[in-house]
């Protein structure tokens, strides 16, 4: 940590982190934060993988996982365009 510089953004930024992963609402986080609008507060929340993890996890779907492969008739709509 002695050679990492520290800015008062990475502070304001890692307890904005933090509160997320402890459950706080966006809300709460972006008035203490002194936030002019929750939209701003919102790109942790989307920059935050782990997060991002646990909400899918929760996420119902009857799904195999793995990647989307569109089929030709998707394709040739899209060259199309």
């Amino acid at each position: 940590m002695a050679g990492k510089r520290i800015s008062p953004h990475v502070l304001r930024h890692s307890t904005a982190m933090r509160l997320l992963h402890a459950g706080v609402d966006t809300i709460v986080i972006a008035l203490w934060l002194g936030h002019e609008s929750v939209v701003t507060t919102q790109i942790c929340v989307h920059a935050d993988l782990a997060l991002n993890e646990r909400a899918l996890a929760r996420t119902p779907i009857d799904a195999t996982p793995g990647r989307y492969q569109p089929t030709d008739t998707i394709m040739a709509f899209l060259g199309d365009l």
